[in-house]
């Protein structure tokens, strides 16, 4: 009957395997990569293990022609535990490597020698074959279970809890043939009833392969601290009750007189305890401490790993330690166990660019940019977005991500980085050796983590922001002879208007103070050009500014250089300065008349555009290159102008970005160029129900 029974085991263990195969080899790949590191070998394992049911099936469990295909099985489950818990960038330990390589070796000898011997002998070869087969699957499976410790110590916090079974179903079935095995060379007799159920075992395991294919088990499931923390008192009452009931009957059977004693000692202590921990709180303090401590999982160190990320970010080693963006990064990547990490800071043509990357694999592309949407989204929002779910649909806001982020798999998550709510730099970090959907724990410690290195960041543009201003002082005391041109300038005209009241009626003089006051207004021109005021007086509080008479204005005062055509959606109000929304459009449409023929239109649009004001304005001029908008335009003291110090655009970013605004720029060579300036609404929801086709538009 024993024998019957482990037929029909194996039968339906041979039936479960290559149902499991099958159904593996249904599935696509591309879900199998995303939810496993190594789906080609599980499929492998599973179709050994049908392979070995099938062996059971035909030669019965324990002989000598089922130990040979054993070894088929055996490797086939080593190769998935290495290729599955570590990886070219997370290699093997050297020790497990050498056992790992030493137990394929004894798969594959004693394959081939079993093989060899049934193929030429038979069943005869059996009696001889079988020890030295038993002895190599006994250290097979001696070092499988070692493979499988290290391997779990070092993945449990990353891997899906179904890939962890299937570890743990491998670790069963070896530990179930050892122990049969050494029962076996302990007793000298063999383990028959073991022996036939070991396709029960083996059928036990079929599941775990299905269920770790499947999109489950992504989230481990955790207790609230008070439900944990009432069951472990639950637990503790039913072994104090347990204890009592053994004390209670070892005394008896000692002793009747010592039953009573021992119950009676049992319950002093418990009242006694229980007392305590009733009626002071330090001792309920330090016992919800205990249980935090010892009964609940944490991912991370973080005393540990707290100090190594300010040490990071402190003070690097070798080529980081005086580039602290590549710091930051590295800080941030490691602390998740990614293998690299971009920085985006804003670029000086609008939105996001990568300005350093650690170790990040190919480096990245001029299309790598975060568009100013998106990162207002960020912004508002301080959402970290795992890239994993977006692209599965599952993102929780509207973010409106770049494609080319979308499409890089090896991006991961995006860490907005903000200081005191104002967004400084974007870190991306790479998809980790073992990919993983964030937690809670993973999203506090980064949002946590990001906050500190903003300080850092921010600290850093301080000191960039000082550097500058004292480069400004210089400029002005190298330039404070000029003043000397203005003193004359304002003596002149000051003689001008003394003599006018005299010799006011005669054409001579007319003519002559006509061009007098055409050069000293070129004069005045040229050195308002060169010095571009940067004292504004007192500092203006923003509010609501009407965009449109704003523009109107600019338009009248150019209009002896160039009409300009200016469109504004109706009743478009900004959250801004007036003033200085006045000298950035005067200053971008300067440019764009200076940059563009005498007969090319100078175009102003602006409409209401993701909560912010945009403020556009289009030439049809010169145009510039990439290199230079990126590495100078915005910069000070850098001009193309002759003569030019190169303020005028540093002075409107610094402008925008003081009113909570920026600019964007898009420009080719030959093509023209498009400023765009972007400030706060004035009022949203106004905006959101506003309807940007109704426009004003005419030629100013």
């Amino acid at each position: 009957m024993l024998a019957a029974l482990s037929h029909i085991l194996s039968i339906l263990a041979l039936a479960g395997f290559a149902g499991v195969t099958l159904w593996l080899l249904m599935r696509p790949r591309a879900r199998m990569a995303a939810l496993m590191p190594a789906p080609r070998w599980q499929l492998l394992a599973a179709a050994a293990t049908a392979l070995w049911c099938a062996a059971l099936t035909i030669f019965s469990p324990g002989t000598s022609e089922a130990l040979v295909v054993q070894m088929i099985r055996d490797g086939a489950m080593l190769g998935w535990l290495g290729a599955t818990f570590w990886s070219p960038r997370a290699p093997m330990p050297r020790p497990l490597r050498l056992i790992l390589r030493m137990l394929a070796t004894i798969c594959l000898l004693a394959f081939l020698l079993g093989a060899a011997a049934h193929w030429r002998a038979g069943p005869a070869a059996a009696p001889w074959m079988k020890p030295t087969l038993t002895f190599s699957a006994m250290t097979v499976a001696i070092g499988g279970l070692l493979i499988i410790d290290g391997a779990v110590r070092r993945a449990s916090g990353g891997l899906r809890m179904p890939v962890l079974a299937v570890a743990g179903g491998f670790a069963m079935l070896w530990a179930y043939e050892l122990n049969v095995q050494l029962i076996g060379a302990l007793t000298g007799a063999k383990a028959s009833t073991l022996i036939a159920l070991l396709p029960a075992v083996a059928l036990l395991t079929a599941p775990i392969h299905v269920v770790a294919a499947m999109d489950i088990g992504r989230e481990r499931m955790r207790l609230s601290r008070t439900a944990a923390t009432r069951s472990l008192i639950l637990l503790a009452a039913a072994a104090y009750l347990i204890l009592i009931a053994l004390t209670g009957a070892f005394a008896r059977a000692v002793g009747s007189d010592y039953a009573e004693l021992a119950q009676a000692i049992s319950l002093a202590f418990a009242l006694g305890a229980g007392g305590l921990m009733l009626a002071s709180s330090r001792s309920r303090a330090w016992l919800a401490v205990m249980i935090s401590k010892h009964f609940f999982e944490h991912r991370y160190d973080y005393r540990a790993e707290w100090m190594r990320f300010t040490a990071t970010l402190a003070q690097g080693d070798g080529e980081d330690d005086r580039n602290l963006y590549r710091r930051v990064a590295k800080a941030l990547a490691q602390l998740t166990g990614s293998p690299g990490a971009l920085l985006m800071l804003p670029g000086a043509a609008g939105g996001f660019r990568v300005a350093e990357q650690w170790h990040w694999p190919g480096g990245m592309g001029e299309e790598a940019v975060l568009p100013l949407r998106s990162a207002f989204m960020l912004q508002e929002t301080r959402h970290i977005v795992d890239l994993d779910a977006e692209r599965r649909g599952r993102g929780s806001a509207d973010l409106a991500l770049p494609d080319w982020l979308i499409a890089d798999a090896r991006a991961w998550v995006v860490v907005p980085v903000l200081h005191f709510q104002r967004m400084i730099a974007i870190a991306v970090l790479h998809r980790p050796p073992v990919s993983r959907a964030l937690d809670w724990e993973d999203l506090d410690v980064l949002r946590i983590a990001g906050q500190q290195a903003a300080s850092y960041l921010a600290e850093s543009q301080s000191q960039q922001a000082l550097s500058e201003a004292r480069r400004f002082d210089e400029f002005n005391r190298r330039f404070a002879f000029i003043m000397h041109d203005i003193k004359n300038l304002a003596s002149q005209l000051s003689l001008l208007a003394r003599n006018a009241e005299r010799h006011a009626d005669k054409p001579a003089f007319r003519a002559d103070m006509t061009q007098t006051l055409k050069i000293s207004a070129g004069r005045l021109s040229d050195l308002l050009v060169r010095l571009s005021p940067r004292e504004r007086g007192p500092a203006a509080e923003p509010g609501r500014t009407l965009v449109e008479p704003v523009l109107n204005e600019v338009a009248a005062e150019m209009r002896p250089r160039r009409a300009l055509f200016v469109g504004c959606q109706a009743g478009l109000s900004a959250w801004a300065e007036a003033g200085a929304v006045r000298q950035i459009v005067q200053h971008l449409v300067a440019n764009a008349i200076d940059a563009s023929a005498p007969d090319t239109p100078v175009q102003v649009v602006a409409v209401a555009e993701q909560e912010r004001v945009r403020i556009d304005v289009i030439d049809q001029g010169c145009g510039m290159t990439r290199d230079f908008i990126r590495d100078e335009l915005f910069k000070p003291f850098v001009s193309t102008k002759d003569g030019g110090f190169g303020l005028g655009a540093f002075e409107a970013l610094r402008l925008a970005q003081a009113m909570g605004g920026a600019i964007e720029v898009a420009s080719e060579p030959g093509k023209g160029s498009n400023f765009t300036l972007w400030l706060p609404l004035a009022d949203a929801r106004a905006a959101a129900g506003s309807d940007a086709r109704v426009m004003k538009a005419g030629t100013k």
